[in-house]
């Protein structure tokens, strides 16, 4: 399958939350409560992604993945966040795969498209948090280099644990 990943624009906002819906709900069945992954609106995640898109500040990259000119994929990255402060590695912050095209490169090709654009911009590190058993995406990202470093993030979903660790891979210029 060719895929062309690309920056996303304002146009792209709908497919992208749709992707991002349905991509929750896939990949977190049986990780998250299925009450909330049934309470997720495209709707409202679009008018997020819009809102977002428009006060962007120049810090975050937004990507999406086409193929034959449907948009299949889409990934988010810019500087790691500590808490509040932004630090000077990376962060894939996310990256979705429309369910159904799971296993067709389109998920690699973002991944590798977001790596570069970090290493091109200085960045020494690229890290990311994902599901402590999500061990789909977690294979995903050991296949590309990432390691888990020992760190681990709670997070509650309507009052259920759902552990997150934290990835990291070191870039080349």
């Amino acid at each position: 399958m060719r895929v062309q990943v690309r920056d996303m624009a304002l146009a792209d906002c709908d497919r992208v939350a749709e992707i991002r819906v349905h991509g929750w709900q896939s990949a977190y069945e049986g990780l998250m409560p299925a009450s909330y992954l049934d309470a997720l609106s495209v709707t409202e995640e679009t008018e997020r992604h819009r809102a977002r898109f428009l006060r962007r500040d120049g810090n975050v990259v937004n990507l999406v993945a086409e193929h034959d000119g449907e948009i299949v994929g889409w990934a988010c990255h810019g500087p790691y966040r500590d808490g509040e402060v932004l630090t000077a590695d990376a962060e894939l912050y996310a990256i979705y795969v429309a369910p159904g095209r799971y296993g067709c490169g389109i998920g690699h090709a973002l991944l590798q498209e977001s790596v570069r654009r970090c290493a091109t911009a200085g960045h020494d590190r690229a890290l990311l948090w994902v599901v402590k058993g999500n061990t789909r995406a977690r294979r995903f990202y050991e296949r590309a280099g990432f390691r888990p470093d020992g760190a681990e993030e709670p997070f509650e979903v309507h009052d259920v644990a759902v552990p997150e660790v934290r990835y990291v891979k070191r870039l080349q210029a």
